[in-house]
């Protein structure tokens, strides 16, 4: 199979993050030649170094990258087509696609959500011009959905990782973190600029809990590296893919946003917390209240996730940080994070759902 994926880059790294890890996926795991299609290459290149942002055309770890310049280069599509979501193929590509004697699968791979709706408009056609169907292909956490994303070798690494300390401490040295002192807890955040990253600073530095905070490049620029009261602040390198991953399971918190770090955190089987991506008219709480009415977490952690996201309780974020990290909360929220892991893992993944998907489409063709 041939697979053509294409990427417009909106968040920074969410958009190409998803699209890069499911274009890995595919082609070492199905054998498909995908294509990968990006309207900024520079942002590909943070997480993907061997890319190059001047080339139009170049291959990365066996995916084809292109350039997805104005006007498209000229290229005959593949047998499945993948849009990221709703970003729209170049109108001369769809023309290129009604050409062909056999119309690729269409796919436009939607936003993660845990919304009911999402079971019942998963995998429906929608009838386009010129007689093709675009497919909607929603990623979610039930059986009736795509799920999420999981690489075949993904949680044996992580649980390698999580069972040796020596080799977790070579990890954070070697991504310039210092080693959490006897008692203090690894805290990672990756956040939007809305979040309240001075109160959580506060909070855990007034805490009783010592802590370590790692923070990436860009994020809460305003919170200097040092010690302070209970917390100390690192300042960490931005780290590939696979490293991130690798720090999600060093950590025993993990503060995310968006989709791709989102998914990622679940797969650590620690406790997270979600800064979701902020929509108009506050559309975005109801996708978190979703998916807090599946992830099994205490009370208070459950409200530490909408007050970290500016609904109701805000203004009580430092006391149920407090609470959330207390051993009577934080103890059974990490047992918790470990079964969502695992109940997750026993679902099909997202790539090979959609592979499966295309194929069956592919053979009731006549």
């Amino acid at each position: 199979m041939h697979a053509d994926i294409f990427c417009r880059v909106i968040d920074n790294y969410g958009d190409i993050g998803v699209c890069w890890r499911l274009a890995r996926q595919l082609r070492r795991e199905r054998d498909w030649r995908v294509r990968l299609w990006v309207d900024d290459l520079h942002a590909m290149a943070r997480l993907v170094p061997e890319v190059d942002p001047r080339l139009p055309a170049q291959r990365a770890d066996g995916v084809d990258v292109v350039d997805w310049t104005r006007p498209a280069p000229p290229l005959p599509p593949g047998d499945v087509v993948i849009e990221a979501f709703a970003c729209d193929p170049p109108a001369e590509f769809v023309q290129r696609m009604r050409d062909q004697v056999r119309p690729p699968v269409w796919i436009n791979l939607e936003y993660l959500s845990a919304e009911d709706w999402v079971e019942n408009c998963h995998a429906l056609p929608s009838p386009q011009p010129g007689g093709l169907r675009k497919y909607f292909f929603f990623p979610g956490f039930t059986p009736a959905t795509g799920g999420l994303l999981r690489e075949r070798d993904l949680l044996p690494a992580r649980d390698a990782l999580q069972a040796d300390p020596r080799e977790r401490a070579a990890f954070l040295g070697g991504i310039g973190l210092p080693e959490p002192l006897a008692g203090e807890r690894l805290l990672t955040l990756f956040c939007y600029a809305d979040a309240p990253a001075t109160v959580l600073a506060d909070a855990l530095a007034a805490g009783d809990q010592p802590a370590l905070l790692a923070i990436p490049p860009g994020v809460a620029p305003y919170l200097a590296a040092g010690t302070r009261g209970s917390l100390r602040v690192a300042r960490i390198p931005f780290l590939p893919q696979p490293d991130y991953d690798r720090l999600l399971w060093s950590a025993d918190l993990n503060f995310v946003r968006g989709e791709d770090s989102f998914v990622r955190a679940q797969w650590a089987g620690r406790p997270l917390v979600w800064h979701i991506y902020p929509q108009a008219e506050a559309a975005h709480v109801d996708k978190l209240h979703a998916w807090l009415r599946h992830y099994p977490a205490p009370a208070a952690a459950r409200e530490l996730q909408t007050a970290w996201n500016g609904d109701a309780g805000a203004s009580r974020l430092p006391q149920l940080l407090a609470q959330a990290l207390s051993s009577a909360v934080f103890e059974p929220w990490t047992r918790a994070a470990q079964d969502w892991s695992g109940a997750l893992a026993k679902q099909p993944d997202l790539a090979s759902n959609l592979a499966d998907f295309c194929l069956a489409l592919q053979e009731s063709r006549p």
